[in-house]
Formats: C-alpha cells, sequence, structure tokens
C-alpha cells in the first residue's frame, strides 16, 4: 500500500537503464537515490547484488519526484542507500521511509559516512546579487515533538497589508511558477491557508523569489505548523509578522523608528522547532553560517532597493505579476528550480576521499545484510577503494597542471564546494538563471567583471541543466569565452560511472582553463 499520494507522481525523464529489483531474486535487492550511489553499491556488492536508483540517470535529484515503479522497488529492497543531507527532493526520501519493508536498513551515507572519516564542509552561497536574498527555513529537527526527516514544517501566510500585490514563488527548472504566498486572492483560514502554505521538512530552507507591485510599506502575517505525520493535528509552531520597504526609505517606516534594516546577503522568514517561534535569520554579509544571527521581526525593516525593479516578461506564465513590460519590485530567488537543502554541502562525492568513506560505508552495511557474503564484500571493497586512492591522486594531479591564476570554477549550479577545497579549485561563482526573464544589466556586469578581474578562459554547465544556463552561454559567445561539460548530481549516456565522472571533470578543467578558446 502507497502510504503518500505524493509517490503516485509521474515518471520524470531520464536514462534507466538498470533492471528493476524482484521478490524471485536471490541476490540482495539494493536501492538507491542517485545513480552514483548505484555505481558505488554495484562495485562493492558484486555478482550477489541487484540494484537500482529511483533518480534516473540525466534527472536532477533535487526535484526528480518518484513513480509507481520506484516505489515497486523500494518494497523489494533488502537495504536502502540515500545521500540525504536534503540533496535528494523530499518526496524520494518519503518513498523510502514509507515504503521499505520493517528491519531493512536505511542507510543516509553523507551522514553515516563521517564516521569513515568523511570530511564535510558548510554549505556557503554566492551572495553577490544586488539585493538580499530572502527565502524561508526550518532551524531544527522537531525531534523533541516526535519529528522525523519524513515529517513536513507547514510554514503558512494568514494575512498581508500593502498599497499592492505580493508574491512569494518559487521558478520550477522549467520556468512554472509555484506560489508560496499570493496576496491577490486573499487568505482563507477554511482550508488552513493551503494556497498560501510553503510545506518544508525539518532543518532545510529554500530559495524564493519576492515581488511587489507597487511601492510602499508592506506588512506579512506568517504562522508556522509542525505536522510530524499524516495523521496526527499540527502542532502549533507560532505566528509573526514581517516588514518591507519597497523602493521608500526603509528607516522611515511608520511604527519602526531605529529598526535595523536588511539589505544584503542572505536572509531567511525561520520558523524554530525548537524555540517554537518565528523571527529573521540572516547573515547580512553573504560571508556563511557563522555569521548568521536572529533578527526580531518588530525591529527589523526587509528592504526591496528600486534597483530591484524588474520588467514584467512577455512569458504568460508569469501575467500574474502584471501586464508584460509593467515594473515590479522583485528579490531574485538565486537559485533556478526546487532546491530544499540543509547547512552541510551535501556534495561529499566530490571529494574522492569523501567517497572512499561511501565505499566503506556501504560494504559493512551489505556484511550486516548478508553476512556470508562478507569476504566477497570485503574483496571488491578493498578493489575498488584501491581504483579510487588511484582516481583521487589522478585527479588532484590532472587540477595541479592548470596555472594557479586560472583555477576559477564559474558554473550553473553550487555542487562543486568539495572538488574546490579538495583539489584547490576556486569556487568564483554559479549562475542559475531563470530562462523565463532577461537577465539584468547588473546581472551581466558582475558577472562580466568577475570574468575580466579573473581572467576566466572558460566556464562550465553541467549537461543535465545546460538548458537552464541560457545567460551564461550567451555571455561566454560575446566574450570568446569556452563552454565546458562538468558533470555534478548525475550521470549521463556518455558519462556512466563514477570514476569516468572525476576523470572526466579534471581532465574538462585542465583543458579547458589552460587554453583559449
Amino acid at each position: 500500500m502507497l502510504l503518500f499520494p505524493v509517490l503516485i507522481a509521474l515518471l520524470a525523464t531520464g536514462c534507466r537503464a538498470e533492471a528493476p529489483l524482484s521478490a524471485h531474486d536471490e541476490r540482495v535487492q539494493i536501492v538507491t537515490t542517485t545513480g552514483i550511489l548505484r555505481d558505488l553499491a554495484a562495485h562493492v556488492g558484486g555478482d550477489r547484488v541487484a540494484v537500482t536508483s529511483l533518480v534516473p540517470d540525466g534527472a536532477d535529484p533535487h526535484s526528480y519526484e518518484p513513480s509507481l515503479r520506484d516505489i515497486r522497488d523500494v518494497v523489494y529492497a533488502d537495504v536502502a542507500f540515500s545521500n540525504y543531507l536534503l540533496l535528494e527532493e523530499q518526496a524520494v526520501i518519503k518513498a523510502l521511509d514509507a515504503n521499505l519493508r520493517a528491519g531493512v536498513p536505511n542507510i543516509s551515507l553523507a551522514e553515516g559516512a563521517v564516521k569513515y572519516a568523511a570530511e564535510i564542509i558548510p554549505l556557503v552561497e554566492d551572495v553577490s546579487l544586488d539585493t538580499i536574498w530572502l527565502g524561508m527555513r526550518v532551524r531544527g529537527t522537531g525531534a523533541t515533538h516526535g519529528a522525523n526527516r519524513s515529517s513536513d514544517v507547514l510554514l503558512s501566510a494568514t494575512a498581508a497589508d500593502g498599497p499592492g500585490r505580493m508574491f512569494a514563488y518559487l521558478t520550477e527548472s522549467f520556468g512554472n511558477p509555484s506560489f508560496y504566498v499570493d496576496t491577490a486572492d486573499g487568505f482563507d483560514p477554511a482550508d488552513g491557508y493551503r494556497d498560501d502554505t510553503a510545506t518544508l521538512p525539518p532543518d532545510a530552507h529554500t530559495h524564493m523569489s519576492w515581488a511587489f507591485t507597487k511601492p510602499g510599506v508592506y506588512r506579512l502575517t506568517m504562522r508556522a505548523r509542525l505536522a510530524v505525520d499524516p495523521e496526527a493535528a499540527p502542532i502549533p509552531m507560532g505566528e509573526q509578522s514581517f516588514t518591507f520597504a519597497v523602493g521608500v526609505d526603509p528607516h522611515s517606516v511608520p511604527g519602526m523608528a531605529g529598526a535595523e534594516v536588511l539589505h544584503s546577503g542572505h536572509a531567511d522568514l525561520t520558523v524554530d522547532l525548537d524555540k517554537r517561534r518565528l523571527y529573521l535569520f540572516a547573515d547580512t554579509q553573504g560571508s556563511g553560517e557563522a555569521n548568521q544571527r536572529v533578527y526580531d521581526p518588530a525591529h527589523t525593516v526587509i528592504e526591496v532597493p528600486n534597483k530591484a525593479l524588474l520588467e514584467v516578461p512577455g512569458d504568460r506564465k508569469f501575467r500574474f505579476l502584471g501586464r508584460p513590460g509593467t515594473q515590479v519590485y522583485q528579490l531574485p530567488q538565486a537559485v533556478l528550480g526546487k532546491h530544499v537543502h540543509g547547512e552541510i554541502d551535501p556534495h561529499l562525492w566530490q571529494n574522492v576521499r569523501n567517497a572512499i568513506s561511501y565505499v566503506e560505508l556501504i560494504r559493512d552495511t551489505l556484511i550486516g545484510v548478508d553476512p556470508q557474503g562478507a569476504a566477497t564484500y570485503r574483496a571488491n571493497a578493498a578493489t575498488y577503494i584501491r581504483e579510487l586512492e588511484a582516481l583521487d591522486t589522478y585527479v588532484r594531479d590532472t587540477i595541479a597542471q592548470i596555472p594557479p591564476s586560472r583555477r576559477h570554477l564559474v558554473t550553473t549550479h553550487d555542487a562543486f564546494g568539495y572538488l574546490g577545497q579538495a583539489y584547490g579549485i576556486q569556487i568564483s561563482g554559479f549562475v542559475t538563471p531563470n530562462p523565463a526573464t532577461e537577465p539584468s544589466l547588473a546581472d551581466r556586469r558582475r558577472l562580466t567583471e568577475t570574468i575580466r578581474n579573473l581572467h576566466i578562459p572558460a566556464v562550465f554547465l553541467e549537461p543535465n541543466l545546460a538548458a537552464r544556463s541560457t545567460t551564461l552561454t550567451e555571455l561566454a559567445d560575446e566574450k570568446g569565452l569556452r563552454v565546458c561539460p562538468i558533470y555534478g548530481d548525475t550521470f549521463d549516456r556518455k558519462v556512466t560511472n563514477y570514476l569516468d565522472m572525476m576523470r572526466f571533470n579534471a581532465e574538462s578543467l585542465r583543458d579547458c582553463l589552460t587554453t583559449a578558446k
């Protein structure tokens, strides 16, 4: 029986060549969330296992919705491996947690690999945009209330006041807006403010765009609830009003004399599950988690400056903002597509030493599931680890061939922090533009200055995200830069395993950063 309605979503596009799991197969049946984990598990398990991944090769694990076939594989699995740390779409995690048979090991590799000496780094985001990034966040796990990673936090807008309409929306991967707040149609308490509610897992946050149709002062009232499980009544987590100064002096908001003004960096409307209250959690300098602090909404103004003015694009999907060409004030989403994550960068495998830690955890898990295969799993893991150690050296030596002044990575997605830290590549920027709108002159100027000042000869696109990266490719063409491939979260028909992926990335970086177009 399926436990969550979301699990009947349509099958997303992607390459899936492996056979489905089966109750009639005597081998250990393994389900993983991604193709990268599938490849690691297959190397350790060898002929004793059958392994499949929920997210097809070529699909985005951040946004993939599981299919009925995926649920079937989960039900038959003898062991499950996810990356977690909020890498995968929450529906994928729910598919595992809700449909695995009782007693089946359900291993979060990114978390468990820390015990095997994996190194983790904070998720540091590019905050070089001209205005503040404003999202929604959940702090804490809610464990004291019985919550787990399958629980939901409901953050609802219940009232708003201002001279115009106000929207908080997320631009999905293909340019379609998904609404969290829409003041144009009012707020309906009868259905629990369903149409003005963001749903997040515990200890996560999401980016979004905020749009305002007229200048002035806006106030938005939000309330939070924790849904521990689908059957339990949600637990109230507090209510709070947030103030926006849109195109007006933020220091002159009536009733807010002496208030702090947030105008840069990264901030979130935050529900704290441990303290059961809402507040603003912000890093105004854009320098990382260490400088984030709590701001009281009663004494804080969020500035939406005049430089946030944008024209409504011609695409009908954005007609809710007004007629094409109409100006609106907008705080940018900054990260395109559904992208919910936690405070730790989840892309550990971009450091090969971390992949070795994954392999060791997979080995020990399989030994626990299938003790008779212990010798095989140990031998397979030892052989594969030797290959990975050689790979680690190869990646390091290959990237070392790039002149230090050219070791700068500009790409589409924030998936390469571990690659940069482990192998000496500076992550100089990632760009995920909205294909439905033209980039601002400030966006182009900022990227142009970065490329010019650092003498960057090439930019890098993930093959599965290339269609979303028109701004970067157009700018590269204008400036005579090479546009080169790099793999982050998924394989495709050209690169089908982890060893090849990391070799390809190292060689692509070396070849493209050491020579001009």
